[in-house]
């Protein structure tokens, strides 16, 4: 390995560190309390993103059923060719766009907006398409992407999931989640095995 892609390498984890710990000066408490609020008593909760941003709402759906919120990953070209009629009043629908503006996602807005979910929004962007139409907006602050072009989704990806993360831990404590509960629906693997030991 040339020295310079092991400088890149530990650029890269400074940056993302970074951009991790600087969530906690914007994160709004208020908005976040009303989405954690708004996906505990939901009867449905449906994520969707493209990209990079589409993996990190997919990996949110499946802590969600992890801590039995009924949720799912829904892809944008799913949703547009009838997908969205799993979509309900009263269903929360959690939306990613850095700016907010992706293509993919904008008639999957005004859908979710006419059938009167909920619409949660993650974006760095408030003003954007994604950040005006959402009745719940988390806004994330991204300086700088790790890589040398600026242009791959690594700071902001981290940030996505940490703020997703702190969502999911925060339900645990809202919904009063019992490692009990989670061993009945999680018999395998060594997290299984370890949990179910002691019944």
């Amino acid at each position: 390995m040339i020295e310079k892609a092991w400088t890149a390498a530990q650029r890269s984890l400074t940056i993302e560190a970074d951009a991790v710990r600087q969530v906690m000066d914007y994160l709004d408490k208020d908005a976040f309390g009303k989405a954690v609020e708004a996906i505990a008593g939901a009867e449905r909760i449906i994520t969707c993103a493209s990209g990079s941003s589409g993996a990190a709402t997919m990996k949110l759906a499946h802590s969600l059923c992890c801590i039995e919120r009924p949720a799912k990953f829904m892809s944008p070209a799913e949703a547009v060719h009838g997908g969205l009629g799993c979509v309900q009043p009263g269903d929360v629908v959690i939306m990613v766009s850095r700016g907010g503006k992706t293509v993919e996602l904008l008639p999957i807005i005004d859908v979710v907006k006419k059938k009167k979910a909920i619409l949660i929004a993650l974006t760095e962007n408030l003003d954007s398409p994604l950040g005006s139409n959402a009745d719940i907006l988390i806004p994330m602050q991204i300086k700088q992407e790790s890589d040398r072009l600026n242009a791959m989704a690594t700071a902001s990806y981290m940030v996505t999931v940490a703020i997703f993360d702190a969502l999911l831990c925060a339900l645990i404590e809202e919904t009063d989640y019992t490692s009990e509960q989670f061993a009945l629906i999680h018999p395998g693997g060594a997290v299984g095995e370890r949990l179910n030991q002691a019944k």
